[in-house]
């Protein structure tokens, strides 16, 4: 399997993760906590994939995302777009990796659902794990699909 195809496939797969059902029982919560946690996981391999595919022609003997989004990263024009999109808070990148940061924390990424209603009072209107994913998911695929015409130039 090629670069490209990986990352459609944990793209695909990420997203197949947000669809599972929870259920209604009492583990309905945990579930759906897992499958967000299993979504983002596959995220972040979609991400490894995605700079190793992007890069093909760098031949770069690493592809981890801490090392070509951070400063020190090779000068590729693709990086380049990369990084300057993961230093803007609002963009989906960013987003990414402050939840992928989250998920390697002993705390993790995703969080039970409030208990508003059971004598709490919820605050703010926070989207769940797996709805604010699903909107970067569709947010990257956008930017994937223009990093790749410019790869291809190369």
């Amino acid at each position: 399997m090629n670069p490209r195809a990986r990352t459609n496939q944990l793209l695909y797969q990420a997203e197949l993760m947000l669809d599972i059902a929870s259920g209604e029982d009492e583990h309905a919560e945990a579930r759906r906590m897992a499958a967000e946690e299993s979504a983002l996981a596959l995220a972040e391999l979609a991400l490894e994939s995605l700079l190793r595919e992007v890069t093909e022609h760098a031949r770069l003997a690493r592809h981890e995302w801490r090392e070509l989004l951070g400063p020190e990263g090779a000068g590729i024009a693709e990086l380049h777009r990369l990084r300057e999109l993961a230093a803007r808070p609002e963009s989906w990148l960013a987003w990414l990796l402050d939840r992928i940061e989250a998920l390697h924390d002993s705390a993790g990424a995703a969080r039970r659902r409030s208990a508003a209603g059971q004598g709490m009072i919820a605050v703010g209107s926070a989207a769940a794990l797996g709805e604010e994913l699903r909107a970067c998911l569709r947010e990257a695929k956008h930017e994937i699909a223009m990093l790749r015409e410019t790869s291809i130039e190369w």
